[in-house]
């Protein structure tokens, strides 16, 4: 597989474990367990792939794979998709 799908499965997953843990978190931001996995991986994806285009380092990285790598894409990947399950829970919650 190449480097940029590795990457992308990183974010998902960092994604999905940061939507989980935001939604532990904020219990009145919790969209459910698949809720938050599956706003979480979208928003670890999205999120991830724009950090990448926005950072050199992320950008520069991204045809290779080493712990640097991974550590960035996991950190970026996670706090995207708990950012992204936070706000649409809390859009959620005011629009109920």
């Amino acid at each position: 597989m190449s480097a940029t799908i590795i990457n992308l499965i990183i974010q998902l997953i960092a994604g999905a474990i940061g939507g989980n843990a935001a939604g532990a978190a904020a219990k009145d931001m919790s969209l459910g367990t698949l809720g938050n996995t599956i706003v979480g991986a979208v928003g670890g994806g999205v999120g991830g792939q724009i950090l990448a285009a926005l950072l050199p380092m992320m950008a520069s990285a991204a045809s290779s794979v080493d712990i640097a790598t991974i550590a960035s894409n996991a950190v970026g990947g996670g706090v995207a998709g708990a950012v992204v399950t936070a706000v649409i829970g809390l859009i959620k919650n005011k629009m109920a």
